[in-house]
């Protein structure tokens, strides 16, 4: 077993930088990149809604967002409090809805509709893009670099990394700082995101995390209501998160904080 205390030392070939660390990190960044270039060429373009009633639907919900989000920075309370009485009693009274005689009812099943099955199809292809890619290089790893330690961190780490980073080479006395070659790949999985950011731009398809956040966020899709999805049922989930919502300004007390850090200066 190790001793603790002791520098772990293990004689490694250097050209393991050379045959597998820069491999993966290259051939990710490459899929990264094709991936991108990839959903954007097989996704279709958003549609814009095509009546009036369609569209101030979908921005009603989306002012709601908004103001929870942003009320804070320049908002007075009275201006917050108006603007929350009037979303809130039109999300229960439905009065944003494109068609309130179908309020109650189920919604419509999107293997019906045709704008419901394009949506469907184009989250298909999203998944696939994501699920592909890692799959198969994930399997080219687990054939060729399988069980190799590649390098170690330079900075100490506690036990609980140990899972994630030596991932097919776990041994019980092996330094938790040593990153096997399968751990490496799911480092770069996380870790490439700005890289991809800087060549790709902010709002690129090879950023995954940020696509699972904007499926999270429905101000960040064009359209926040899937193939599906009630919209009355979004619209009482936005009212129950305003009411719940208390104004707060980021200007309130300014005087005294800066009063605070003029004295705490001098």
């Amino acid at each position: 077993m190790a001793v603790q205390g002791l520098e772990q030392t293990i004689l490694r070939d250097p050209a393991l930088y050379y045959w597998i660390l820069f491999p993966i990190t290259i051939v990710m960044i490459l899929t990264g990149i094709l991936r991108h270039y990839a959903t954007v060429l097989m996704n279709n373009p958003p549609k814009p809604p095509s009546t009036l009633a369609e569209s101030r639907e979908r921005l009603s919900l989306l002012r709601g967002v908004n103001l929870r989000n942003n009320a804070s920075a320049v908002l007075t309370p009275s201006a917050f409090a108006m603007r929350k009485e009037y979303l809130v009693n039109g999300y229960h009274s439905g009065a944003f809805l494109k068609d309130p005689e179908s309020r109650g009812q189920p919604p419509a099943n999107p293997m019906t509709d045709p704008a419901g099955m394009e949506a469907m199809m184009g989250m298909m292809k999203g998944n696939m893009m994501m699920m592909i890619p890692q799959t198969l290089i994930m399997s080219w790893i687990n054939a060729f670099f399988s069980g190799f330690v590649i390098l170690k961190l330079p900075f100490p780490l506690t036990i609980r990394f140990k899972s994630m980073l030596q991932s097919g080479v776990m041994t019980r006395d092996l330094d938790v700082r040593w990153v096997s070659s399968l751990s490496w790949y799911f480092l770069n999985l996380f870790g490439l995101q700005s890289v991809f950011g800087f060549i790709l731009g902010s709002d690129n398809a090879a950023n995954q995390m940020a696509q699972q956040m904007a499926q999270m966020n429905p101000a960040a899709a064009p359209n926040p209501f899937q193939p599906g999805q009630d919209p009355d049922k979004l619209f009482q989930n936005e009212a129950e998160n305003l009411e719940v919502m208390e104004h707060y300004c980021i200007l309130d007390g300014i005087e005294e904080r800066l009063l605070h850090n003029l004295n705490a200066s001098a």
